[in-house]
């Protein structure tokens, strides 16, 4: 199965908000177990994680409590999803390093979504943008030089925007 989203390639948490997308061919990726399992795949996260109705209930809370956070700055759902897991700290011969521990597998890829927008808060929360054409609902991180970027792709919502401003100057 090809993955059908828009937009891809943004940070987990950011990537999780994408799994569901608007347009003239709205979708969304975690409807059924086999987006579940295509995501995990192409999240890497295929290895002990459970693709069941348990594992896609727990990240539709995750995608919820994410997308509160980051509209509404509200973070209870958020700290809920966070109380299924923490980080254990380790010292190896490679250095220091974070594991990821969840009592539940199912939790693991919801946690650590959730984990990743704590990251991304931590670093630069102005950063984490909604497109800004006004029939898109996808994310991104703005990782350009001067932190202005407004669409999640030039291509096709800065493309339609400018497209709509020419028409609206010549009509």
């Amino acid at each position: 199965m090809r993955d059908p989203r828009p937009h891809t390639g943004e940070p987990p948490a950011l990537d999780l908000l994408n799994t569901r997308w608007a347009g003239a061919a709205p979708g969304d990726l975690l409807t059924d177990l086999d987006g579940l399992r295509l995501w995990l795949e192409l999240t890497g996260l295929t290895g002990g994680v459970p693709a069941d109705e348990h594992t896609l209930n727990a990240l539709h809370t995750a995608r919820e409590a994410i997308h509160t956070a980051v509209t509404t700055g509200d973070g209870a759902a958020l700290n809920r999803v966070l109380t299924h897991g923490h980080l254990r700290r380790e010292l190896t011969a490679d250095g220091p390093r974070s594991v990821p521990e969840v009592a539940d597998p199912a939790w693991l890829p919801g946690w650590l979504a959730a984990d990743n927008l704590l990251q991304l808060l931590a670093e630069a929360p102005r950063r984490i943008r909604q497109c800004a054409h006004p029939d898109c609902v996808l994310f991104f991180y703005d990782t350009s030089k001067n932190g202005t970027r407004r669409w999640h792709s030039m291509a096709t919502c800065g493309n339609r925007a400018k497209a709509a401003r020419h028409y609206a100057k010549s009509g």
